[in-house]
């Protein structure tokens, strides 16, 4: 579920896109005035992560616009027809690949739930589509590799999967009956729900398109660059004033605990998909173990402010309560599987 589509209107975005570069600027005077000998090699790191990234940026933002012109939501509504089987795989292959903002996801899986879409398949989506679209597996290799981007992907389809037929055997029993909660309204002024229509891929050929493909891609080249820049300050501020023996004593070293606990830190911890990684390296740099990383990476992008607001205005408490659950559990699987493959 990429978070990537600025739906508020222009004088709020430009005005979060200067809170962000006022931010990395005050970061910056606060080390120029304590630390001004360390402003120099701060600066080039954080330069030469970002540069290094530029390439999988532009790849991400041509990508994302694409995607969006073409309409290419709507052919995510075809994984949810069938037999419940087939809905939750589908689902769960397919929910990292919805160009969605968090906002849009809202009509698409009200809809779902509202035309008789099971539960199950509903919930691999949820848990997948957070965790990876084209844009954060790009930037999630160029700042930890192809082998962790990879390993989160992977993650991605298999927690979806974990918890698509975990809800599936839960229902049976009748415990999350009546999922939704009673709404009177399930749009959430962000434009046509992308439930329906059918995808268009030579978005060349409409003027429509053209326009949205190019309105797309310099809204999301700003919002990539803003965040990245951030996220390469940080980690440059993480590898100078950090002790690595601090890192290597919560999150380093074997078992199980290290992985537990990065989980339950990305929880509050996570900013998002494109902060994440950049910040990651700096401390698998310092100590963190992969898994553990792993661990932080997919429990924070699963309990995100946007997913889980996504989730909360939609269904009660306990299928609430049980995304989480399944969330969280699911992450330190993963870490320890990753763990021990790498």
């Amino acid at each position: 579920m990429a978070d990537t589509t600025q739906t508020t209107p222009n004088r709020l975005t430009l005005d979060r896109v200067r809170s962000v570069w006022a931010l990395i600027a005050a970061i910056l005077a606060a080390v120029a005035l304590l630390d001004p000998d360390n402003l120099g090699s701060i600066l080039t790191s954080a330069t030469t992560s970002l540069a290094r990234t530029t390439p999988y940026i532009a790849f991400a933002v041509l990508l994302i616009a694409w995607l969006k012109a073409a309409g290419a939501e709507a052919m995510i509504a075809e994984a949810f027809k069938g037999r419940e089987t087939r809905m939750i795989v589908l689902a769960a292959m397919l929910g990292g690949l919805a160009p969605f903002c968090s906002c849009e996801v809202i009509p698409f899986i009200a809809g779902l739930l509202a035309l008789g879409a099971p539960l199950s398949a509903v919930m691999a989506f949820w848990l997948a589509s957070p965790l990876v679209d084209p844009p954060t597996l790009l930037i999630t290799a160029a700042a930890l590799g192809w082998p962790f981007a990879v390993g989160k992907a992977v993650s991605a389809v298999a927690l979806g999967l974990f918890g698509g037929f975990a809800i599936r055997a839960v229902t049976r029993t009748g415990w999350l009956s009546d999922p939704l909660r009673v709404r009177q309204n399930t749009g959430c002024g962000c434009g046509p729900s992308p439930f329906s229509g059918r995808p268009v891929w030579r978005v060349w050929t409409e003027p429509d398109r053209r326009t949205t493909f190019a309105r797309e891609a310099r809204t999301n080249a700003l919002f990539l660059l803003k965040w990245l820049a951030l996220a390469y300050v940080l980690e440059a501020l993480l590898k100078s004033y950090i002790p690595a023996d601090l890192i290597a004593t919560a999150v380093g070293g074997e078992g199980i605990l290290p992985i537990a606990t990065a989980a339950l830190v990305g929880m509050p911890a996570y900013l998002n998909g494109y902060i994440a990684p950049p910040l990651l390296a700096g401390l698998m740099d310092q100590g963190m173990t992969a898994g553990a990383a792993m661990a932080f990476m997919v429990a924070g992008a699963v309990s995100s402010i946007p997913a889980m607001a996504a989730v909360w205005s939609l269904v009660k408490l306990r299928v609430f309560a049980t995304y989480i659950a399944l969330g969280i559990g699911g992450a330190i699987l993963s870490g320890i599987l990753f763990q021990l493959i790498v």
